[in-house]
């Protein structure tokens, strides 16, 4: 399929069109980036308030793209959304510093501190995103939650002022929320903030029908926050940011036909046919390329060799690739994707130079080593008590009767060091800067075993024995017979 590309040509395409680097606070998005993948869909429409998503699966890169008025026309015209074509856009909160939109971190941290009621300051965010005057000329983000606080008739008569005149435009106000894990370092007090930004997104959704929240958010953040009257009817329409297999390597193909630094991008073109050239920046890749496995595999083994070794009982290269970072709930992030493919681009570059493939089948076997420490490093930020959990069972072999997992957090003490956990959590302690937060049931290990579960850490094989998926057992010690070996230091 792109047998007129030499090795070398390829190797260079790859390392030139893969990002350098995956953290999402670091890539912004632009037109030759912008990724649309089917799965995507429900989660851009204009009347889904809620749309989950855990580390590396696009949060960040939708709420910055719908931001932006020519990316938001991209979106609208490929996911077929006219709505979304007629979208005003504000930021509501997000990790960028726009004292302007919504309260800095300190600004926020002293309003939290000083005992805020939340639904007050999203009030103030709103209305400030919808042009009060009274709240332009007042610099102090305590000032206008007092001002607003004060006012609820101008606030309501404003809400219902915008919602008319948005219809008669034929416009839609959307105000976007990301970033919610960097609310607070007390996961108690972000918890209430975000409830407070459900609730408000809640009313404007019942009461206005130009109005709307959109709320980027972890899955185990909105369990934290949905404790109000009603509140279930956000769950209910929430959408989930997945990443199908062939949702992945579309995206790559995406990128690799997108770089339009390289000297080689038209001749990538040319030898996969069916391309479509949407503006002079941006092409589509042919619909084969983002939806057939068959077509994807073809061009993937041109790249990387067909198997992961001499013969196919070591594996298929397409294949391998996203099983080995699938996590329990076989989910794979683009990020952990993207970045084991640099990785295993890095590898061949420096060990294989003289391999008969782009890539080399030992570089992305160290790809997935290299995002599996990553996963984990990442988890460990976030939730501190899942390696806490995990640290019993280094050095088992996977998979593990229940009993046997059971046993070793009985040896180890395991309840009393998920409580300290839970004790930081609700006394809003934080050493060394850091939160701490715990498991539901840190003394009910059936229950606790069933919440890493549903946190994609561990997985029930069909037998009942307990499994770790090798993004997260790599880099937690933990063997498999014949598995991806662990991560050397």
């Amino acid at each position: 399929m792109i047998a007129k590309l030499g090795v070398e040509e390829l190797r260079t395409l790859l390392s030139t069109s893969l990002p350098d680097a995956q953290d999402a606070d670091t890539v912004r998005p632009d037109v030759t980036t912008l990724f649309t993948p089917d799965s995507h869909r429900l989660a851009l429409n204009v009347d889904t308030t809620v749309v989950k998503g855990g580390r590396g699966v696009g949060k960040t890169f939708w709420f910055r793209s719908l931001l932006e008025d020519q990316l938001r026309a991209v979106a609208a015209d490929e996911y077929r959304i006219d709505r979304l074509a007629h979208v005003t856009a504000h930021p509501g909160y997000g990790a960028d510093n726009l004292p302007e939109h919504y309260p800095g971190s300190a600004e926020l941290h002293d309003l939290v501190d000083r005992g805020i009621d939340p639904r007050h300051l999203w009030d103030a965010v709103l209305l400030t995103t919808l042009d009060v005057p009274e709240l332009k000329n007042i610099s102090s983000w305590g000032e206008r939650v007092r001002w607003t606080r004060e006012h609820p008739a101008e606030r309501d008569r404003t809400i219902a002022e915008t919602d008319r005149q948005a219809a008669a435009d034929g416009t839609l106000r959307l105000v976007l929320f990301d970033a919610l894990e960097h609310l607070h370092h007390n996961r108690r007090q972000a918890d209430q903030l975000v409830r407070g930004i459900l609730q408000l997104a809640l009313e404007l959704r019942l009461s206005t029908r130009n109005i709307r929240f959109k709320v980027f958010i972890r899955p185990d953040m909105l369990d934290g926050a949905l404790s109000f009257p009603d509140a279930s009817k956000l769950a209910a329409n929430a959408a989930s940011l997945k990443w199908s297999t062939t949702n992945l390597y579309g995206l790559l193909f995406h990128y690799l036909g997108n770089n339009k630094n390289s000297p080689v991008v038209e001749r990538f073109r040319a030898a996969v046919p069916g391309w479509i050239e949407a503006t002079s920046e941006r092409h589509l890749p042919p619909p084969f390329l983002l939806g057939d496995e068959q077509q994807q595999t073809e061009l993937f083994t041109a790249i990387a060799g067909p198997y992961m070794g001499a013969n196919f009982r070591k594996g298929h290269t397409y294949t391998w690739l996203p099983n080995h970072l699938m996590d329990g709930a076989e989910q794979v992030s683009p990020r952990s994707f993207l970045s084991a493919l640099t990785k295993a681009v890095e590898e061949t570059i420096a060990r294989y130079a003289a391999h008969e493939y782009a890539i080399h089948h030992e570089g992305i076997r160290r790809g997935v080593q290299a995002a599996s420490a990553t996963r984990v490093a990442e988890i460990k930020e976030d939730l501190p008590w899942v390696p806490v959990a995990i640290a019993p069972l280094t050095g088992q072999q996977v998979p593990i009767d229940e009993s046997a997992v059971i046993h070793l957090w009985t040896e180890s003490g395991l309840t009393e060091t998920l409580r300290q956990q839970t004790e930081y959590r609700l006394e809003g302690k934080a050493p060394n800067g850091k939160v701490r937060t715990g498991p539901r049931y840190p003394d009910r290990y059936p229950e606790l075993i069933e919440e890493l579960i549903e946190l994609g850490v561990m997985r029930r094989r069909k037998d009942g024995r307990i499994d770790l998926p090798d993004v997260y057992r790599i880099a937690f010690s933990i063997g498999r017979k014949g598995g991806v070996p662990k991560v050397k230091s």
